[in-house]
């Protein structure tokens, strides 16, 4: 697959919404354990919402197009709830997509 406007979308998304996860992360802590940030943690859960809407739309757009089993099209999209996880499964996405973007050696001719 050649690098489209769609792969952008995806790792700008996986990574934006990556982010906003561990900031709502830290402020769960911060609200739950310290009592602290009580009115911006629902600021920062929002943010992630609204960005794993985009991540969700995107990566179904994109594994339709890579015609992706449903087992990975369910864990890519898991991926933007689980911590950490959205930056793993940008790295394999790109990895991959890279990979069959790449042309094939030639083989020789007389051999």
């Amino acid at each position: 697959m050649k690098s489209t406007p769609l792969l952008a979308w995806y790792r700008a998304l996986a990574i934006a919404t990556g982010c906003a996860l561990l900031i709502f992360c830290g402020f769960m802590i911060a609200k739950y354990g310290f009592g602290a940030a009580k009115d911006a943690t629902m600021y920062v859960a929002m943010l992630h919402g609204y960005l794993y809407i985009g991540y969700f739309v995107v990566t179904f757009l994109l594994g339709q197009k890579l015609k992706w089993p449903m087992g990975r099209l369910l864990f890519t999209l898991a991926a933007g709830c689980i911590p950490f996880a959205s930056f793993v499964a940008e790295r394999r996405v790109v990895r991959e997509a890279s990979a069959a973007a790449a042309p094939a050696a030639p083989q020789p001719v007389g051999a």
